[in-house]
């Protein structure tokens, strides 16, 4: 192709502006580019074998190709040659009128955000021409490196291997009445979880096949050939067969190849104009077969197989990234451009076609652009328990509640590995039951239920964080010792509900089993590490750990966090029966200040416990004992809510949606904690007493969790920690001596 002059002229579509090269028109322009294959009014082709159809569709994958390579360029950094090697399986996607589109691929962002544009996606972000998105791309305030729900039209973040099946998935369990297909790459296929919690999933919802996953074989990954770049086409539809999926359809660029292209893997853009229409059509045909069949109740992957960096500036592995080599001025680039170059009329009809698709732009049209209607909960039922009564379990005081948000709102799941009752929470399980194919009363189980139990905390916290994503109701629940695996995910979906542009449930999740629990399981069921996590996050401003005090407090604290938006919300409990220390209403005003007052005495010197967590008090009021004997003053404080024990300027709260800006203030900080000396104690991590450290002025010092060990009981193992109310006493005297 012939390219023409850099210079945008008032004959060329305004959104042009910023495109530095115009080519000449295809071949036979004037018989299939003249009029929109989707009318006006329609919202996607009539039919996928149309020659008009398959003409725009290589348009529209031209132009998705075009724009990758000169907005990645105009930075010199991105990634345009994973997106590139399917840009006609994407174009296809979207001529046939689906725009819930997902990628579990974050390097397909200049891909995305390119369709985006076209569609019209971004001018909510004030990006209306090439030049606005060239100068917006990896920039603060514009289009992230990698996938963002911020950006108008992109359902889901994406940016770590192995995640955006969850999304698509539960998307899928969420609408059931539209289709989520999503990019896979070939180079992260070989991350594990990807085909078994898509297989877990098909298994307890087998009528929840509409979404849809595209797997992009290009034959390589990031640096490298990918791991399954030597398998066979037989093979590959073996592979995805064998695991669970009933239609596979492929389509193989090489099939269409008449240039002699070497090797398994070819481009499509070095073939003749015609050959080039029939690859186009096939993907186009073959993309509407696996989309109706996905709807249709079967559970289906397309397979698009091209070369890595069709139609960019490199090939394979080279063209993944681009170098501060690759300057828009550079030979190569300028060469690939040109060949890519559409003339100014294709543009227009490119972006006719992509606004009326689906109904018009993504981001006014797709499902993560409303926020999801659910039914009302009301005011749940709780039961409280008299302070000094019997000992009660926390864990299963929530279970209770946990039952009756499952009884209103029939699409909300709870989802654990290890199974609710080891965490005394199979009142979870009768009242809701266990989705399983086998049904059996024994065990609650049934193909009808709303307990997710796949064993990887990876699927638990991806299909429930993904959940409250797309806007709906979970819970994930693990023991604290294994949730690590699972938490990426959740710290993906958390950091997306910081940025999203419409309010959604937050994420809740219940840890149990926490390491002092674990004295006979040894130091691989005692992880409390995990707590640091946590407490880092808490600076991002839309976290919230929360360690309830007892029974009581726990369902205070669910009940808090089920009327909170866009939030990552933590609960830590004991699934031991425990003191009853606190009303509802002390807990509540925990909430809201981070921490409550327990028990005060005086003396001649006054000494204050900060203590985080349930089963850690009883040294705590050991210690107390000791200390009053011999007239020393304690306050005992249960911190409940740390993240409300920050200033303000210590976290990014305010650039959080749906911010929370509640901090306790200076004097009540005062109230609460001063005193002679201030002694932090949790069982897990010293991290999560930062926000009190940083603040107190008296002499301070904190005992927390170190390494596990096999012991017999709770207090054995706290003594090997040190955690004990003789070191507490200890520790005292030396503050205030």
């Amino acid at each position: 192709m012939t390219a023409m002059t850099p210079k945008v002229t008032s004959a060329h579509p305004p959104f042009c502006e910023g495109i530095q090269y115009f080519g000449e028109a295809f071949p036979e322009f004037e018989k299939y580019g003249q009029t929109s294959a989707i009318a006006s009014g329609q919202t996607s082709v009539s039919d996928p074998q149309d020659p008009t159809a398959v003409y725009q569709t290589l348009l529209a994958a031209d132009a998705l190709r075009y724009l990758t390579l000169q907005v990645t360029g105009s930075k010199a950094s991105g990634h345009p040659g994973g997106f590139a090697s399917q840009a006609e399986a994407y174009a296809s996607l979207v001529m046939l009128g689906y725009k819930n589109i997902i990628t579990e691929v974050g390097h397909h962002a200049p891909g995305f955000y390119s369709a985006m544009f076209l569609d019209r996606s971004l001018e909510d972000m004030g990006i209306s021409t090439v030049q606005q998105l060239r100068d917006r791309f990896r920039e603060r305030d514009g289009l992230l490196g990698h996938l963002s729900g911020f950006i108008p039209g992109i359902l889901a973040p994406a940016g770590p291997l192995g995640q955006g099946q969850h999304f698509a998935m539960s998307a899928a369990f969420l609408h059931r009445d539209k289709l989520f297909p999503f990019t896979l790459g070939d180079g992260g296929l070989g991350e594990p979880y990807i085909m078994s919690s898509m297989a877990h999933f098909n298994t307890a919802y087998p009528q929840v096949t509409n979404f849809l996953p595209i797997l992009v074989w290009n034959g390589y990954s990031q640096e490298h050939h990918s791991m399954v770049s030597l398998k066979t086409n037989e093979e590959m539809i073996t592979y995805w067969r064998g695991n669970g999926f009933a239609e596979v359809v492929l389509v193989n660029a090489k099939d269409f190849d008449d240039q002699n292209q070497p090797g398994e893997y070819v481009d499509s853009t070095e073939f003749s104009f015609a050959k080039r229409l029939e690859f186009a059509k096939a993907v186009l045909v073959g993309m509407d077969r696996a989309a109706k069949s996905a709807m249709s109740g079967k559970l289906t992957v397309f397979i698009i197989k091209q070369l890595k960096g069709a139609g960019v500036h490199a090939k394979g592995s080279k063209s993944h990234n681009l170098y501060p080599k690759d300057t828009l001025d550079a030979p190569h680039m300028i060469e690939s451009l040109k060949a890519r170059a559409l003339n100014p009329e294709a543009w227009e009809i490119v972006r006719t076609n992509c606004e009326r698709a689906g109904g018009g732009p993504a981001g006014k049209t797709v499902m993560t652009e409303f926020e999801l209607e659910l039914p009302e909960l009301g005011k749940l039922t709780l039961e409280e328990y008299a302070v000094g009564g019997d000992a009660k379990i926390s864990t299963t005081a929530m279970g209770a509640l946990v039952a009756q948000v499952g009884q209103t709102d029939k699409k909300f799941i709870v989802s654990n590995a290890d199974g609710n009752q080891a965490s005394q929470i199979g009142n979870i399980n009768e009242a809701l039951k266990i989705v399983h194919p086998t049904p059996d009363d024994e065990y609650n189980q049934g193909p009808d239920g709303q307990v997710y139990e796949p064993l990887s905390e990876d699927a638990c916290a991806g299909f429930a964080a993904g959940l409250c994503l797309m806007g709906g109701r979970s819970l994930w629940c693990s023991y604290e010792s294994f949730a690590i695996n699972g938490l990426p995910i959740w710290q993906t979906v958390t950091q997306a509900m910081a940025e999203l542009r419409r309010p959604t449930p937050s994420t809740i999740t219940l840890f149990t089993a926490g390491a002092l629990e674990q004295g006979r399981n040894g130091w691989t069921h005692q992880r409390p590490e995990i707590e640091a996590y946590f407490a880092a996050m808490m600076r991002n401003g839309n976290i919230f750990p929360l360690f309830p005090t007892d029974a009581n407090s726990i369902q205070a604290c669910y009940e808090w966090a089920l009327n909170t938006k866009n939030k990552g919300i933590v609960i830590t409990a004991s699934k031991s029966p425990l003191p009853i220390r606190t009303t509802f209403e002390q807990t509540r005003q925990g909430l809201q200040d981070g921490a409550i007052v327990l028990q005060e005495t005086s003396g001649t010197k006054k000494v204050v416990f900060a203590a985080i967590g349930d089963m850690i008090l009883k040294p705590v009021y050991e210690a107390a004992k000791t200390l009053e004997a011999e007239g020393i003053g304690v306050k005992i404080v249960s911190v409940i809510n740390p993240r409300r024990l920050y200033l303000p300027h210590e976290t990014a709260w305010d650039t959080c949606s749906q911010a929370d800006g509640i901090f306790l203030d200076n004097i009540k900080f005062a109230q609460i904690f001063d005193g002679d000396a201030l002694i932090g104690i949790t069982g897990g991590a010293g991290a999560m007493l930062e926000p009190i450290m940083l603040r107190s002025t008296a002499p301070r010092t904190t005992v927390s969790w170190k390494r596990g060990e096999t012991t017999s009981s709770a207090g054995e193992l706290m003594a090997f920690n040190g955690i004990t109310a003789e070191t507490l006493v200890k520790k005292v005297k030396q503050l205030v001596k």
